[in-house]
C-alpha cells in the first residue's frame, strides 16, 4: 500500500483512509478480511494510533469495514443497491446479484384486517388476511426480515403452501394469477430492535433500513404489503436524479 506524506495539505488519517478504501475497492484486501490491529498500522505508517483509530471510524461510518468488540476490524462484505428498479421479488434480486437466495419461514397466521392493513389492502375491517414472516437470506447470510399482508379473498389457499424457500411472487402469479405491475416503497433508517438484530446477526442499535411496499395489480387492486427490517451494513440506495427543465438562461445561450 502507498506511504503516507507528511508535507501535503491532507491530514493523515484521510489518506491512511483513502489508500486503506482503494485497497478494498481494488481487492487487495478481500471481504471478511481482518485488517491489522491499529498498533501495528500505526508502526507500519509511522503515525500515531489516535490517526489510525480515526481514519478506521471514518471507514466503518462509510460501511467499508465493521469493527467486532473483542474480535478487531474486517472488511466489509460488498453493499446490494437498493432504490428505482424494476419490480422483482427478494429470489429474483439475490440471482441478479449471483448470489444463492433462500429464505426461513418465522411465522405464519391468519388475521382479520383492520387499521392500517385493511386500508392499506384497500380491504374491509374483517377480511381474512394471510401474515407471512420469513428471514431472507443470501449465501445463507441474514440479509432482511420481511413481513407480507395477503388478501386470502385473492389467494385462498394461500396459508396451506410450502413457502419456506419458494418466491412468493411465483406462487401468486402461477397457482393464483396475480401478476405485479407496480409497487411503491418507502425507506426509513432506524436502529435494530433487539429481537430483528438477533434474527439478522448484528447488534441491536445497528442501524438498518425500515422498509414498507404495497404491490397492485394491473388493475389497480393493491394485493400486496410488505413491512421489512433489511441490514444496513449489506444494502445502500442509490438513485439517479434529473433536472426537471432547463433554466431559462441557458435556453437563451445566457449564463447563470
Amino acid at each position: 500500500m502507498a506511504p503516507l506524506s507528511k508535507e501535503l495539505p491532507v491530514p493523515l488519517y484521510h489518506q491512511l483512509k483513502c489508500v486503506l478504501m482503494n485497497a478494498i475497492k481494488a481487492g487487495q484486501l478481500a471481504p471478511d478480511e481482518q485488517l491489522p490491529n491499529e498498533g501495528k498500522l500505526a508502526e507500519h505508517f509511522g503515525i500515531s494510533k489516535i490517526t489510525v483509530r480515526k481514519a478506521m471510524q471514518e471507514l466503518a461510518n462509510l460501511g467499508h469495514v465493521r469493527r467486532e468488540r473483542g474480535r478487531g476490524t474486517f472488511v466489509s462484505k460488498p453493499k446490494l443497491d437498493m432504490g428505482p428498479r424494476e419490480l422483482t421479488s427478494f429470489s429474483e434480486e439475490m440471482y441478479r446479484h449471483h448470489l444463492a437466495a433462500s429464505s426461513r419461514v418465522v411465522e405464519r397466521f391468519t388475521i382479520a384486517a383492520t387499521g392500517r392493513i385493511a386500508e392499506t389492502l384497500d380491504l374491509h375491517s374483517g377480511e381474512q388476511v394471510f401474515v407471512l414472516k420469513r428471514l431472507r437470506m443470501a449465501e445463507s447470510e441474514p440479509m432482511g426480515i420481511q413481513t407480507a399482508h395477503i388478501p386470502l379473498s385473492l389467494a385462498p389457499g394461500l396459508a396451506e403452501d410450502d413457502l419456506q424457500n419458494a418466491s412468493l411472487y411465483d406462487i401468486l402469479r402461477n397457482r393464483y394469477g396475480l401478476q405485479p405491475a407496480r409497487a411503491t416503497e418507502s425507506y426509513s433508517a432506524v436502529p435494530a430492535e433487539p429481537i430483528p438484530a438477533g434474527l439478522l446477526k448484528v447488534a441491536p442499535g445497528s442501524p438498518v433500513f425500515s422498509v414498507e411496499r404495497i404491490t397492485f395489480l394491473l388493475s389497480g387492486k393493491p394485493f400486496e404489503f410488505v413491512q421489512s427490517i433489511m441490514r444496513g451494513d449489506r444494502y445502500s440506495i442509490n438513485v439517479e436524479l434529473l433536472a426537471n427543465r432547463i433554466p431559462q438562461a441557458v435556453r437563451k445561450g445566457g449564463t447563470q
